[in-house]
């Protein structure tokens, strides 16, 4: 535990305050590219599963059952390693804490798709026994995927002021959709050239590249590095009672917020209509409308892609636009994420229409990963908090997450439809028409619910 305690403070270097300023605004930049080029790795390694589920299915070693079993594995001990890191990384050296996270995911990613051989035509492992050790692997790779977020969010809280936080967590919430998008391209691509193991390996050669630029960019605090908090090298004003209150005192406060835990709920609705569309959007566009696996990967990266828009304007225009004020931006990015569900769902097989649901869906879901994933509660808690204020709203969301794949895996496998192809073969399609609808109510509930924190103002500490 001592090695992922946070740094103490160094005693403050004998420069200029000219040379001060350069100094902290290097590390300052250099830690936010660690966050989030390191992040957007992170997400690599998580969402490699996505892209396989057609190629595992098709070659007759997984169920889409078992398949939303292994998903909410890991969406399950995210949930609860998300809230149980986001209060350890308050008190963390986020560099350690954060790279040794990537590095167990990166291993879980690789033995999966090394197992993945041994389990062709059951050579080796019969399908129970990969279905058993898969579904253990990605547990794992859960737990240690829910040290990536916290120490980027108290990263943030550490190196930037109240004023500019926004922004720079606009910025850096584009690494979700970064992530999605190296991981529907590159996975995407491997899968379809050399096999769906290859994958899960590609993801762990991106996990690599994530985990030597956390440890070569990322700074603990100004403070380790021989320089004042980030409040006082910006002049802030805080609470006077906040200045003498510990950590622990924080984070017990962030607890009995119950602003806190309605935003975390209206993410986790959110939450369930994303990870939806990302892990069951290519099933979905190949059984429903025909399309080929590398054009339904295309499409769905489209999401992934233009999610980086609705990202990284959304802190900024809050933060100039509104104020900092939040909530205006999030509800109209909540309606536009209802509607464009509805388009992807109803609106028919034409790539173009397909390609503009995802476009509009992405934009939504940008700004709501910025916004309800993590900001709205970090702003209304004070800054040595920030941690546990996402580890609240981390386990709701991933909960509801991994809650979403078991209940959408059984509404496809309860309502198969037989259909005879002109050969007189007899296979089962899925009728996804439940399914959609569950996804749909709960971006619509998730509206709802920040309506109800409207007036709850920042915390300036």
């Amino acid at each position: 535990m001592s090695f992922f305690a946070k740094s103490p403070a160094a005693p403050l270097r004998n420069e200029t305050e000219q040379q001060r300023n350069r100094r902290f605004r290097r590390m300052q930049w250099a830690s936010f590219f660690a966050i989030t080029l390191g992040y957007s790795m992170y997400y690599v390694c998580r969402t490699s599963l996505n892209v396989v589920k057609k190629p595992i299915i098709d070659a007759g070693i997984l169920d889409a059952a078992q398949l939303g079993v292994i998903s909410s594995a890991l969406l399950f001990t995210y949930a609860v390693g998300k809230f149980v890191n986001g209060f350890l990384a308050d008190h963390s050296n986020i560099r350690r804490f954060m790279a040794a996270g990537l590095l167990v995911s990166t291993v879980a990613n690789i033995t999966v798709g090394l197992l993945g051989f041994l389990s062709v035509r059951g050579m080796v492992l019969s399908q129970t026994a990969f279905y058993i050790l898969f579904a253990g692997l990605w547990a794992v790779n859960g737990w240690t995927q829910s040290m990536g977020a916290p120490p980027c969010v108290v990263s943030l809280s550490r190196w930037y002021p109240l004023s500019r936080r926004g922004t720079f967590y606009g910025f850096w919430s584009l690494s979700h959709n970064l992530g999605e998008f190296f991981s529907f391209l590159l996975v995407g691509g491997l899968v379809s050239l050399f096999g769906w193991q290859f994958g899960f390996i590609g993801a762990a050669v991106a996990g690599m590249i994530g985990f030597i630029l956390i440890v070569l960019l990322l700074h603990d605090s100004p403070e380790a590095e021989g320089m004042p908090s980030v409040a006082v090298m910006a002049g802030e004003e805080t609470d006077e009672q906040a200045k003498h209150h510990s950590v622990g005192i924080s984070q017990k406060e962030v607890l009995k917020n119950p602003y806190v835990w309605i935003l975390a709920c209206a993410s986790a609705c959110m939450y369930v209509s994303r990870y939806a569309v990302n892990g069951w959007g290519v099933l979905f566009l190949q059984e429903a409308k025909g399309f080929s696996l590398a054009t339904a990967t295309q499409i769905i990266s489209v999401n992934a892609l233009l999610g980086i828009i609705g990202t990284v304007f959304s802190g900024w225009l809050s933060d100039t636009a509104f104020k900092g004020n939040r909530y205006i931006p999030a509800v109209a990015a909540g309606v536009l994420e209802v509607l464009s569900l509805i388009l992807f769902a109803f609106g028919g097989s034409a790539l173009w229409l397909n390609i503009l649901a995802m476009v509009l869906f992405g934009i939504a879901i940008g700004i709501l990963i910025c916004f309800l994933g993590g900001l709205m509660a970090v702003d209304i808690v004070p800054r040595e908090a920030s941690g546990a204020a996402l580890g609240v709203v981390g386990i709701a969301s991933y909960a509801a997450a991994g809650l979403q794949d078991i209940a959408s895996g059984l509404l496809l496998d309860n309502h198969k439809i037989l259909v005879v192809n002109p050969d007189g073969v007899e296979q089962y399609t899925y009728n996804f028409t439940p399914a959609l609808l569950f996804w749909i109510i709960a971006a619509a509930l998730s509206v709802l619910l920040v309506c109800v924190v409207w007036r709850k103002k920042k915390n300036k500490s």
